[in-house]
């Protein structure tokens, strides 16, 4: 299995997927999503999850990832740009905007796509993909951690992409 996105072209993140787009939610944080195409999906997958994450965040969030994009029960294997905002076919977890760091977002802004933007230099942003042989139980605001508890035994295939983001 591998994932391409246009969004991100020769490793670098377009402008208008973070800060310096023209799409933010009214808080002001990115809310335009990345577009994502899923290729040679294992035989077997009922449904696809995925987090988009921040490890350069660790110095600036207090020595954690931040997590910018958290969704499962994707069942498709193509997702447009802004569907963060758009598609009612899948289910969306909170993201770090949520967090005191991210200035205590509420529930509902904080459960879809919260973009990017480094605030200090470039940083390498990771969406990872998992293809999973069944749909899980989650409702929209499920927590990170409940991704994982609720993929475990059932993940067929995963994948990262990567690109950078300039601040």
């Amino acid at each position: 299995m591998y994932v391409i996105s246009q969004g991100i072209v020769n490793g670098i993140i377009d402008d208008k997927y973070g800060k310096h787009g023209t799409h933010f939610n009214e808080n002001g944080i990115p809310s335009y999503s990345l577009p994502f195409e899923i290729f040679d999906v294992p035989k077997g997958t009922k449904s696809f999850a995925l987090f988009l994450e921040d490890k350069d965040a660790c110095p600036i969030s207090g020595g954690f990832s931040w997590v910018h994009w958290v969704a499962a029960n994707i069942t498709r294997t193509k997702i447009a740009e802004n569907e963060s905002q758009t598609a009612n076919d899948f289910v969306q977890g909170l993201n770090s905007w949520i967090s005191i760091q991210g200035g205590q977002q509420d529930k509902k802004l904080s459960a879809c796509y919260g973009g990017m933007a480094p605030p200090n230099e470039p940083h390498t942003y990771e969406l990872h993909v998992y293809a999973l042989d069944t749909l899980l139980e989650l409702e929209d605001g499920f927590m990170f951690h409940e991704l994982f508890q609720k993929m475990e035994g059932y993940v067929l295939a995963t994948y990262t992409l990567k690109g950078r983001y300039r601040n």
